[in-house]
């Protein structure tokens, strides 16, 4: 059996298709983990998402910031907007069971003592944190109140975690954290004007994993959602988003052996 990590698919379908004959993948031995942002920008949002869960237990995924996008256009008011391409799963037949799918899926996945996230994890948070974090954003996630909750975490305040936040505060920077972040400070401080390059990063700033101080630099993390980062070369850090939604990759790693194989962009 084989354990595999994907790359943001955004709606690829037909590339993660091409990907997935590539490794030879098999439901009877091996096992897909998706980083986060399956859905939105490309034209397959319905088709990859249904194909997902449809997967069962030969799959499992990341909550990413396209995919908790979706949640709050299909369960709130906010409304889509020009670039979003998930229409398809708001206005599906079987959106109530799509819906209900992605809000049942986690933030973080510890793994065969290696770390899922996807966007990245604050320096100063350890596994306790971090876990600690994601169980109060799902049962919030899972709760009697979900449009409310989803429609409160749209602000990129707090930008700063502290341990007497109250819960929505330290929900919404769980999410910005996990689910958005490039930059921050040591203590966690995040910014969000900035998506250049990783050694481009504002005054004051590193990418989450260039930090000497960083909790968790001995634990291996995968993760997805920063797309100019083919070129990292860090001990323990596997970025897998390799921009297949912008012409570039959609690439997999085996857990087993870290290789990656990749396939190019091919949309219909």
């Amino acid at each position: 059996m084989s354990d595999y990590f994907i790359g943001d698919v955004q709606g690829c379908f037909d590339s993660l298709q091409n990907l997935l004959r590539k490794i030879k993948f098999s439901t009877d031995k091996d096992r897909l983990f998706f980083l986060g942002d399956v859905v939105n920008r490309g034209d397959k949002s319905l088709t990859t998402l249904r194909f997902i869960k449809g997967l069962g237990d030969n799959a499992k995924m990341i909550l990413g910031n396209h995919d908790f996008h979706l949640l709050t256009c299909a369960l709130t008011s906010r409304k889509p907007n020009s670039r979003d391409t998930f229409t398809d799963i708001i206005n599906a037949d079987d959106r109530n069971e799509l819906i209900d799918f992605l809000l049942k899926q986690p933030l973080a996945i510890e793994y065969k003592d290696v770390l899922l996230v996807h966007a990245g994890i604050p320096p100063a948070w350890d596994q306790d944190i971090l876990f600690r974090q994601t169980t109060l954003v799902q049962k919030y996630l899972q709760g009697n109140d979900v449009s409310n909750f989803l429609s409160s975490m749209y602000h990129n305040k707090p930008n700063k975690y502290q341990d007497d936040l109250d819960e929505l505060d330290s929900c919404r920077y769980t999410i910005n954290a996990l689910m958005r972040m490039r930059f921050c400070k040591s203590d966690g401080e995040l910014e969000f004007d900035h998506k250049v390059n990783y050694d481009q990063a504002p005054k004051g700033y590193k990418a989450w994993f260039l930090h000497a101080n960083r909790k968790l630099k001995n634990t291996d993390v995968f993760f997805g959602h920063w797309s100019d980062l083919a070129n990292v070369n860090q001990t323990h850090v596997y970025p897998m988003d390799h921009g297949c939604i912008w012409g570039g990759s959609l690439s997999t790693i085996r857990l087993k052996d870290r290789k990656i194989f990749s396939v190019n962009c091919q949309t219909t």
